[in-house]
């Protein structure tokens, strides 16, 4: 974005500091998103944006804080909203919550300026997300599948390994049978400088940093940072997608940071809160970053998204998962349980669920058997589960054979289907067969929802 600065007015006009917003008397029509240049007392000079504006008071947010700015500061409304430079160039390139170069490269030589609030895509305009994406890991690929286009959130809790997840995926994503061009675009926000790095070093040693775009905030970085890294994310990925055809997966690590910012300001600006202390628009402002994946009719690029929310607690009925849910196309919902008996990755398949996934198995795009043999794991998986309860109060020697054969088949298929190594690529070929050699612990009768035909194809024979 060029503006000629100077040529514009300055106003000594705020009326009050709190927090991070800055409440000016309104001297002329200023638009919703305008940027702001306030002029410290001491000449020093930091950038804002509006984000209320009244018939007599702006409010604007500093994006650097207000810590030295007072009644005496100037303020310089710039007439334009907040771009960001966009080029296939940011391939390879680590930038900072605001856009900036980090890396110690150059700033990238724009093809275009785009504006971060985006636009929705018209959904008639919207093409139905059915090729299947395999992430190498079983349980995602098998129980819970992903479809380019999809936004498939990972819920998850503190201490849990979802980053370790979200990097595996990120390297090791693909379409089967597709040679296109594919670009990863990793946002993180609130994360400390060690998680910085050891992003960077995940990406730079498996030689896959050259088609990832990385944009960092740090936990010391301003808290209304935040609020624009994902935008930013989502911007260069749509400018990759529908400007370059490429096929994009987005990662956001972590909602909860977002929103916890969001609370913040909500609170600066006193506003009446809803649940849990976060602002009542909490459903639509998310709305605005995940409705931004997707695929357009005629268009060869694609957007899939992958945000990553902690939740409090570990509990999924709080306000940021439970409104998460509602918005994406179901959830991967990670295990404390299953991390602290060392499985990795420690997915529930139980409460987990992709809603597309229908869309994106059966003949031609995994296998015919896929959408059966998956229900009947699932089934087996559920039954086994709640066999332990029962164990644990009247003994396993009280079980049937049967229930002590489902019994075995729950701790098999957490020790052999969902543990997996962090480097590990599954093909759907292994995760199939793997997934038969499971079911091969009952008898074939018991495989009551599967049919004949795929029971003879392929139940192994001993």
């Amino acid at each position: 974005m060029i503006v000629d600065v100077e040529s514009l007015k300055e106003y000594r006009t705020i009326a009050s500091v709190a927090g991070p917003l800055i409440f000016v008397e309104k001297t002329h029509p200023v638009g919703y998103g305008e940027l702001v240049s306030i002029t410290m007392p001491d000449g020093g000079k930091r950038l804002g944006q509006v984000l209320d504006t009244s018939s007599d008071i702006v409010v604007v947010q500093s994006f650097e804080g207000t810590s030295g700015i007072d009644r005496t500061a100037k303020v310089r409304f710039l007439g334009d909203v907040i771009r960001l430079k966009v080029g296939e160039e940011m391939l390879g390139r680590v930038f900072d919550g605001t856009g900036k170069p980090v890396d110690g490269k150059p700033e990238i030589i724009p093809e275009e300026e785009s504006d971060i609030t985006g636009s929705a895509i018209n959904p008639y305009s919207r093409a139905s997300p059915e090729e299947f994406i395999q992430t190498g890991i079983s349980t995602i690929d098998f129980m819970n599948t992903l479809v380019r286009g999809q936004k498939l959130p990972i819920f998850s809790g503190s201490g849990l390994p979802h980053n370790d997840i979200a990097l595996q995926i990120a390297r090791q994503a693909k379409v089967l049978g597709h040679e296109e061009k594919f670009a990863v675009v990793f946002a993180a926000m609130g994360i400390t400088n060690e998680e910085a790095k050891k992003f960077i070093a995940s990406f730079e040693e498996t030689n896959s940093l050259e088609r990832v775009v990385v944009f960092l905030n740090l936990a010391n970085d301003p808290a209304i940072e935040r609020l624009i890294t994902p935008r930013l994310a989502l911007t260069a990925a749509e400018f990759l997608a529908y400007k370059k055809g490429m096929h994009v997966l987005v990662i956001l690590t972590d909602m909860t940071t977002y929103c916890d910012a969001l609370r913040e300001i909500s609170a600066a600006r006193e506003e009446i809160p809803a649940r849990r202390g976060y602002p009542g628009y909490m459903y639509t402002d998310l709305a605005t970053i995940y409705e931004r994946a997707g695929m357009i009719k005629g268009n060869k690029g694609s957007i899939t998204q992958l945000p990553i929310v902690t939740m409090v607690g570990d509990d999924i009925t709080h306000p940021i998962p439970d409104l998460t849910g509602y918005i994406t196309e179901g959830q991967i919902v990670l295990s404390r349980e299953l991390h602290r008996r060392g499985i990795y990755p420690p997915i529930d398949v139980l409460p987990s669920l992709s809603r597309l996934m229908n869309q994106g198995i059966g003949k031609g795009k995994t296998r015919e058997d896929h959408r059966q043999v998956s229900d009947q794991l699932y089934a087996f998986y559920a039954e086994g589960r709640d066999l332990r309860s029962l164990a644990s109060i009247v003994g396993e020697e009280a079980l049937s054979e049967r229930d002590k054969r489902l019994l075995a088949f729950a701790e098999q298929f957490e020790l052999r289907f969902v543990n997996q190594g962090i480097r590990e690529d599954r093909s759907i070929e292994q995760t199939m067969q793997l997934a038969w050699q499971l079911l091969s612990m009952l008898p074939e009768e018991d495989l009551t929802r599967i049919s004949s035909e795929f029971k003879a194809k392929y139940y192994p024979k001993k």
